[in-house]
């Protein structure tokens, strides 16, 4: 037993259990009373490393994700529809039913030994938290961060979870070997409005004590300040308090973004909104409806706004990457790729040939 708990859940051999159908390697199913209302579903992993496809936007190729679902809750969550490959739904399925690969670190070990593996980044939190709080009883960071900087790999960090305060002197040790990036996510600055979006993570002034304790021990620590939701998070006041604190707590860089809102967000999303800000139901439906992003518009005078205030707190940024303009550039790239491709075999027959003897 990993920790106390009721286990619902366990796959007589060689079947799936009937606590989740749609997932293999499944080994049991745990609820336990520090969790109300979750269930965590302890699987074997067959892989660890996630390869990016080459059309994303995003500055790196490899991912590795401990968990799948996230007990932090995040309203406008962008990883929600991934739970849907798993037959579950997007919206309380996604809180509810976090999946563990409690193997994930013995199998990412093996595979960074590999001859073919060439010591690119490897990003957590790109997908789900890797320190949410599950990662109190499971501890599966450690061992990842072990084997990636014990095989050289160079290691990136994204998180809400004051949990990685646990890890700093190993991400310091593994410093000395490999570069470790750290960010933390912060998107929202009012108590009662981030209890109410993120109900499950720590407060904002926890994840903030957290960057100020990785700069301390040496670390040029990013803010993710994003999503900034329209008309919840983006007026000059609110974003310039939130400035002011990133930087007071010891942030060196921002990188920041509009809300975006992808099939299973959305809906989950707007539903919130429904419930929670009726007045603003119409502006977020004109401005999401029809579009996983804000209007273009909208994003080009929010990044205006922002360089004054970064430029006031002494704070270097950049725009989220995640941009209909990026995504649109990194597809046109893929495809030239794969075109070159193709072409490489026609190219090379027509090409001398070398003796080989």
């Amino acid at each position: 037993m990993r920790w106390s708990g009721q286990e619902i859940g366990r796959a007589p051999e060689g079947q799936q259990s009937p606590a989740l159908l749609g997932l293999s390697g499944l080994v049991r199913s745990v609820q336990t009373p520090e969790f109300q209302g979750v269930t965590f579903h302890e699987v074997t992993a067959k892989s660890a490393l996630n390869k990016v496809p080459a059309s994303s936007s995003m500055p790196f190729e490899w991912t590795v994700n401990p968990y799948r679902g996230c007990s932090h809750a995040c309203v406008y969550c962008f990883a929600r529809s991934t739970h849907r490959y798993l037959e579950l739904d997007a919206g309380a399925d996604f809180d509810q039913q976090v999946v563990v690969k409690v193997n994930v670190a013995e199998v990412l070990r093996a595979e960074l030994e590999r001859r073919s593996w060439r010591r690119d980044l490897v990003a957590l939190g790109t997908n789900t938290d890797p320190y949410q709080r599950a990662e109190g009883r499971y501890r599966l960071m450690p061992g990842i961060l072990s084997a990636l900087a014990e095989s050289g790999t160079p290691i990136s960090i994204l998180t809400k979870g004051t949990l990685l305060r646990r890890d700093l002197p190993q991400l310091v040790q593994a410093a000395e070997r490999v570069p470790v990036d750290l960010s933390m996510s912060i998107a929202v600055f009012d108590d009662a409005l981030q209890k109410s979006v993120e109900p499950g993570t720590p407060s904002t002034a926890a994840r903030l004590a957290t960057v100020r304790a990785a700069a301390d021990a040496g670390f040029r620590v990013t803010v993710f300040l994003m999503p900034i939701m329209p008309w919840l998070t983006d007026s000059d006041a609110q974003l310039d308090e939130a400035l002011a604190r990133i930087s007071e707590a010891g942030a060196e860089h921002v990188i920041h973004g509009a809300l975006h809102l992808r099939p299973g967000a959305k809906e989950w999303f707007l539903e919130w909104i429904e419930r929670e800000h009726p007045q603003l139901a119409t502006g977020y439906r004109r401005f999401y409806g029809s579009s996983s992003y804000a209007p273009a518009g909208y994003r080009r005078t929010l990044a205006r706004r922002l360089r004054t205030l970064l430029e006031r707190h002494g704070l270097t940024s950049h725009e989220d990457t995640d941009q209909p303009e990026q995504r649109r550039l990194a597809a046109d790239g893929a495809r030239r790729a794969r075109s070159a491709a193709l072409s490489a075999p026609l190219a090379l027959d027509l090409a001398p040939q070398p003796a080989l003897f």
